[in-house]
């Protein structure tokens, strides 16, 4: 599974650089290359590729969706998934193929978290008070109190590595909308850790 520093060109470096940087190793350059050489081959149409790039790219995808979407992460994943099927051929350079993935994963688990956040309105008996010591144990129930689009700036940002203007391209929207986000989102997420 390549890490965020190996996801394509769209972080802004390129990703042996930023690889190097990080003290990536040669298993997770290898990784990369099996990923970009899959697409390649399923961009021709080889199904026996397509499915073993699909396999590759799960982890990858997960890592993203999960904490966007929490506990419908596993549907984000599989949204994903779909999409990065049905669109392959769209993928014109096979070397971006991290951060194609990455724009798919991250929309996609917005998508998912606002359709199960419209399904399931929390109830106030579901919120824990203030104080209450569980809030401080447990990261998923904090994410959970931010909106779709500030876990989706903060696993832009804090897990996968990208600066302000790769997390707004994306995000699809101005530089400025992904800091401010992202600020709201690190306040909102300090003021519930800390309760």
């Amino acid at each position: 599974m390549p890490p965020a520093d190996h996801a394509g060109r769209s972080g802004g470096r390129d990703g042996a650089e930023q690889g190097v940087e990080r003290g990536c190793t040669r298993g997770v350059d290898r990784g990369f290359e099996r990923g970009v050489a899959l697409a390649r081959a399923a961009r021709r149409g080889d199904t026996l590729a397509l499915h073993d790039l699909l396999d590759h790219l799960t982890p990858y995808i997960s890592r993203i969706c999960r904490p966007i979407a929490l506990d419908d992460g596993p549907d984000a994943t599989q949204e994903a998934l779909v999409a990065v099927f049905t669109s392959l051929r769209s993928l014109r350079d096979p070397e971006a193929l991290y951060g194609w993935v990455r724009g798919i994963s991250v929309r996609e688990a917005v998508r998912v978290a606002k359709r199960a956040a419209r399904a399931r309105p929390a109830e106030s008996a579901d919120v824990p008070e203030r104080g209450d010591p569980q809030l401080a144990a447990d990261i998923d129930d904090v994410l959970s109190r931010l909106s779709p689009q500030h876990r989706a700036v903060l696993v832009l940002r804090d897990v996968e590595g990208m600066d302000e203007e790769s997390a707004a391209a994306v995000l699809g929207v101005p530089a400025g909308t992904a800091k401010s986000r992202l600020h709201r989102a690190r306040q909102s997420f300090r003021k519930a850790w800390n309760g």
